[in-house]
Order: C-alpha cells, then sequence, then structure tokens
C-alpha cells in the first residue's frame, strides 16, 4: 500500500489497516514456524504498512 492512498485515510481507517497487517503478520509468523510459506516477502510488506501508519499517526498528532 502506497503512503499517498494511506494519507487520504481517516484516522480510523488507518487504525483498522494498521490493526489487519498486524494480524496478517501474526498469521505469517506461525505459519512460517509451523510450515513452508509460499511468499516470504508478505511478511516484510505488512512490516513496512505497520510502520507507514504509525508515522503517518505520529505526523498528525504533532499537527495537532
Amino acid at each position: 500500500m502506497k503512503i499517498s492512498e494511506l494519507r487520504e485515510m481517516s484516522d480510523e481507517q488507518l487504525e483498522l489497516t494498521a490493526k489487519d497487517a498486524a494480524t496478517q503478520l501474526f498469521h505469517l509468523r506461525v505459519k512460517s514456524q509451523t510450515e513452508k510459506v509460499e511468499s516470504t516477502s508478505e511478511k516484510r510488506r505488512n512490516r513496512r504498512v505497520i510502520a507507514r501508519v504509525r508515522t503517518l499517526q505520529t505526523q498528525r498528532a504533532k499537527q495537532k
């Protein structure tokens, strides 16, 4: 997900996106321990989405 797409989202949507990415990341970590994972880049992608969302939330909090 690109940063421009995230900037258009509301605060509630950003929080839901971060929670969803964190849940997916958790499931990928568990899956990688128990069986073979098809796409190893998914973990990295989810970590980056979470980081982007947290960065935007911090920027918005400083503007208020």
